[in-house]
């Protein structure tokens, strides 16, 4: 796929063919020239395809393969004439990042760091399957649907303050529970608390770094910190919500008089029966994973408080914020100098919306949306704040994680004879996981340099640097 230069950060993928907009990629040059890019560059022109796409279709550096869209793909759809699409959110819906502070610095956990970390993988359920504590009835999980956070918070497990620091409040307020199938509330049922599988983690961290002081300081954020961050989604309800949702759009996209670059592509007019239906039984997955995870951050602070002895108020466990990765939303954006109401997919991307937003709560006026991307469970994480420029060049979007560069068998091939955890141990980082094979397909070197992909979206103005973590205790899914 041809590229060209736009500048030091952002490469054309050129309008050809059945293409509607061009493709605009941020990337560093050398991240282009791997050979396994060339899928994700064909995605992007695929999604170029599109009926109703705006402006471009967009990736971020931390692109690579995904279901019909690559992941990192961005892309914005008129709402009155646009389509919706399963393979612009993926499987895992609003998987996402959620970041917590506490008063405790490194010198106060490394004594017990191996006992946090066995105490925090006992408690918390994690990997394929795994069921938590919480056993809803059919009607308290439509309740769960319909509120996401805020049905935890009202249960006691957190705090309002917590719903003010989590995109949309915790709750996309078009969720309709009735257009969900039976099999994804049974699956549902048992999992809210859970961590999940695969690149799923909660991570204990040492802030290391800060760029931005007065921005950590808004944040609670400063050197030497502990924190704690989670990463999980809407578990195998929402991977039932997407399945189901391309079963029908798969049939129903070839009633619509244009053809699809790829079948994974199924999708539907956003105004019709189904797109509306995809979008309400979206919105409930969304809030399930908002809720699952504001249940991971109220059994994760037992956890802490017990093994440290503290009490709420000496742990200062605060939510600085909660991000959606994969999610459709309808959003309101400039496009050619005029407001229009849009419908953006971000798959494997964050938003990043700027100072003054009126999405914001007050704490973040001032320095705009934080943006929280997680490296792999061997480097770095970075904190972020959102951009104008996000707004003007990105539909308000930044990039979600470090992105893959080997698929799970490449990772678990080239860590043959390799003892992970002992490697991982001996840089100071205490790692317990589940599954035979996790650790190998979630190695390090699985995994793009997270810096490096950082420093791209810094350097294009699309976020801004706050401060980096480093992880020193590291559960996996």
């Amino acid at each position: 796929m041809e590229t060209k230069k736009i500048d030091e950060y952002r490469w054309e993928v050129p309008k050809t063919g059945a293409m509607r907009v061009p493709g605009i990629v941020y990337a560093s040059e050398s991240m282009l020239k791997d050979s396994d890019q060339k899928e994700p560059l064909k995605q992007v022109a695929n999604v170029a395809t599109l009926p109703g796409i705006l402006k471009a279709s967009l990736a971020m550096p931390d692109m690579h393969w995904g279901y019909g869209f690559p992941i990192g793909g961005v892309a914005a759809f008129d709402w009155e004439s646009g389509i919706i699409s399963p393979g612009g959110v993926g499987y895992d819906i609003n998987c996402g990042v959620r970041l917590a502070t506490t008063f405790l610095v490194e010198k106060d956990v490394r004594p017990k760091l191996k006992d946090l970390v066995h105490e925090l993988f006992r408690d918390i359920p994690a990997g394929v399957g795994s069921k938590g504590s919480i056993k809803l009835s059919i009607k308290e999980e439509k309740k769960v649907l319909r509120m996401g956070s805020k049905w935890v918070v009202q249960q006691g497990m957190g705090e309002a303050s917590d719903l003010e620091h989590t995109e949309d409040g915790g709750c996309m307020d078009n969720a309709d529970p009735e257009v969900i199938s039976q099999r994804a509330l049974e699956r549902g049922r048992n999992q809210l608390g859970t961590l999940g599988s695969g690149n799923h983690f909660l991570e204990i961290g040492v802030v290391e770094k800060i760029f931005a002081p007065e921005a950590a300081r808004i944040l609670g954020l400063f050197e030497g910190q502990v924190t704690l961050m989670l990463h999980s989604g809407s578990r195998g309800l929402g991977y039932q919500v997407c399945d189901d949702s391309l079963a029908f759009m798969a049939k129903h996209v070839k009633k619509l008089g244009f053809d699809l670059p790829d079948r994974q592509l199924a999708c539907a007019m956003i105004q019709s029966p189904e797109g509306k239906r995809y979008y309400d039984a979206m919105a409930c997955a969304a809030n399930y994973a908002w809720a699952n995870r504001q249940v991971l951050m109220h059994r994760s602070r037992e956890v802490f408080s017990k093994v440290f002895g503290l009490g709420p108020r000496d742990l200062g466990m605060n939510l600085v914020y909660d991000v959606c990765h994969n999610i459709a939303k309808k959003e309101k954006h400039l496009v050619d100098g005029k407001k229009q109401t849009v419908c953006v997919h971000r798959k494997g991307a964050t938003r990043s919306f700027p100072p003054g937003h009126e999405a914001l709560g007050d704490k973040f006026q001032k320095i705009g949306q934080p943006v929280i991307i997680p490296g792999d469970m061997g480097t770095a994480s970075y904190v972020l704040v959102g951009t104008h420029k996000a707004m003007e060049d990105t539909f308000g979007s930044t990039c979600h994680g470090a992105g893959r560069v080997l698929s799970r068998k490449a990772a678990k091939k080239a860590s043959k004879g390799r003892s992970l955890h002992r490697e991982l141990e001996d840089r100071g980082i205490f790692v317990k996981w589940t599954g035979r094979s996790t650790l190998a397909e979630e190695m390090p070197e699985a995994y793009k340099d997270i810096s490096q992909v950082v420093n791209v979206v810094h350097g294009a103005g699309i976020s801004k640097k706050v401060a980096k973590l480093r992880p020193i205790g590291v559960v996996k899914g």
